[in-house]
Parts: C-alpha cells; sequence; structure tokens
C-alpha cells in the first residue's frame, strides 16, 4: 500500500488527515493481526519510517489511539500496547448484557419477516467457510449480527456504544485468542444465534434473552 497517496484536488490539511486516518488504520489492524503485540513499544520514528511519511500525521495517529485507550504514552519510551485484561473483557461483557438485553425488549415483537430473514442471513455468513478460515473475519460477521440486531431498537446511542464495546473486545479476541484460534471456536461462537433468531420469531423474549446471554458467555478467555 502506498500511504503517500491521496485524493487529487486534497489541500494540505485534508492529505495530513488522509495519512492520519490511513495510519490509524493501519496500527490498529496490526494490532488485531498480533504484528503489534500487547505491551509492545512503538516509537514515532520506526512508524515514520516504516510508512514512509512526515512525523505529524504517524503523530496525529498515535495520539488518536492512546484517546481511545489502545496505546500508552510513556514519555521518552514511545507508545506501549495496551494490554486487556480478564477483568477488563468481564465488564465490558457485563455492559453488553445490560445494553443488548434492554434494546431486546425493545424489539420482541415487533421485528418485520424482513427483519428476522436479515438475521438469518447474517448468520448464515457468521458460520461460512469464510468466517471459519480466518479468525478476523469470523470477528466481523459476529461484530455485523450484534450491531443489525441492536439497529432494531432504532437508538443511535445505544449503536455507538455497542460499537464501541466490540471494538474493545475485538482487540481482546485477538489477544486472547491468536495463537490457538481454529476453526472449532466457530461452533463454540455462534450456537446461540439461530436459537436467538427463532426465540424473537416466536416474541419469546425470556428466551431471547437466556440465548443472548448465552452467547456472550462464550468469549472464552
Amino acid at each position: 500500500m502506498d500511504y503517500k497517496t491521496v485524493t487529487r484536488g486534497e489541500g494540505p490539511m485534508e492529505k495530513r488527515k488522509s495519512l492520519k486516518n490511513t495510519i490509524y488504520e493501519a496500527i490498529l489492524s496490526g494490532i488485531y493481526q498480533d504484528k503489534y503485540k500487547p505491551e509492545e513499544i512503538l516509537t514515532e520514528q520506526s512508524l515514520v519510517e516504516s510508512f514512509g511519511v512526515s512525523k505529524a500525521p504517524v503523530r496525529e495517529a498515535l495520539l488518536t489511539l492512546c484517546n481511545e485507550g489502545v496505546l500508552k504514552n510513556l514519555p521518552r519510551l514511545g507508545y506501549e500496547v495496551v494490554k486487556l485484561t480478564t477483568n477488563d473483557v468481564k465488564e465490558v461483557l457485563r455492559f453488553r448484557c445490560i445494553l443488548e438485553c434492554g434494546c431486546l425488549e425493545e424489539i420482541c415483537g415487533k421485528l418485520t419477516k424482513e427483519q428476522l430473514d436479515t438475521l438469518q442471513q447474517l448468520n448464515k455468513f457468521c458460520c461460512s467457510q469464510a468466517s471459519s478460515e480466518n479468525m478476523q473475519t469470523h470477528w466481523q460477521h459476529n461484530e455485523a449480527f450484534h450491531l443489525q440486531l441492536i439497529a432494531y431498537a432504532g437508538n443511535a446511542y445505544a449503536y455507538q456504544q455497542l460499537a464501541r464495546s466490540l471494538t474493545l473486545l475485538r482487540r481482546a479476541y485477538s489477544q486472547f485468542y491468536w495463537d490457538k484460534w481454529t476453526p472449532s471456536i466457530i461452533s463454540m461462537d455462534m450456537k446461540s444465534h439461530k436459537p436467538l433468531i427463532e426465540a424473537l420469531a416466536k416474541n419469546d423474549l425470556d428466551r431471547a434473552k437466556h440465548f443472548l446471554k448465552e452467547d456472550l458467555a462464550d468469549f472464552g478467555y
């Protein structure tokens, strides 16, 4: 990838923003893919050399990742990749349980056949061969399923908070599973999706909540 490529006609500020966003995504992707490991120190100079750009967009990307809790600024040393703990994961999963169960209360009994069919199709992607062969693809499909489910509640703030939670859990998923992930994890992660959809189709809120909680509990660590 040519990190210097920008859209024709952009001014200096737009170019720097484009580079900053590209570098931001590249660093985050490197963390997801275990290129940058937990507690590893990233330096501004090494990233400048790696991406072949000036210091400004690299520094801006690093500061954004620090603000999001992905990196930690260590003066005179660099930027440490934050290591997530099992307690971090437990807290986010508890939050997700409260948030998503609340949204189930909003949507149960109101979903159309087309909406239920969409959830079924997303679950097929979750269980597809492409999902079983690649951990990141697997996570992206699972993420899409849960975001679509909460989107039906029509609450943009709830959607944003779930998206933020999933971003953190994606880092944890990579951290805990990267060196031991196998396609067999698919069956563990996805077994509650189908009965959850079936419960929603039958307007059975209690069972829908039960299977959502089981789905969240399947995040083993």
